[in-house]
């Protein structure tokens, strides 16, 4: 089993700042990547960043320079500091968790696993 918390969003003026955070148990899976996705209304869910267990990062272009992502895989957490908002961003940011069996050291199989999202809405 698998629970994904999710905290943070909110409304927030362009230019601003946010910080999301996610908390993450996991039981009879380890925990190989964790990350953000976000979806605006009448479009499909989308990257934003993710983080491996061992630290590499990846991020959509679109946030590149103004998003940074961290995690602590001894904690299973993971935070999105999101600075320099701007109306685009609005969505709903969901948390998700990349997770296997135990006995799949190498990971290769994946289950994806989602927080129930929160909400970030920037005004103009």
């Amino acid at each position: 089993q698998v629970q994904l918390v999710e905290s943070g969003g909110g409304l927030v003026q362009a230019g601003g700042s946010l910080r999301l955070s996610c908390a993450a148990s996991a039981t009879n899976f380890n925990i190989n990547r964790m990350g953000w996705y976000r979806q605006a209304p009448g479009k499909q869910r989308e990257l934003v960043a993710i983080i491996t267990g061992g630290g590499t990062t990846m991020s959509a272009d679109s946030v590149k320079g103004r998003f940074t992502i961290s995690g602590d895989s001894a904690k299973n957490t993971v935070n999105l500091q999101m600075n320099s908002l701007e109306p685009e961003d609005t969505a709903v940011y969901y948390c998700n968790a990349g997770v296997s069996r135990p006995w799949d050291s190498r990971g290769e199989k994946l289950y994806d696993y989602w927080g129930q999202g929160t909400q970030v809405t920037v005004s103009s």
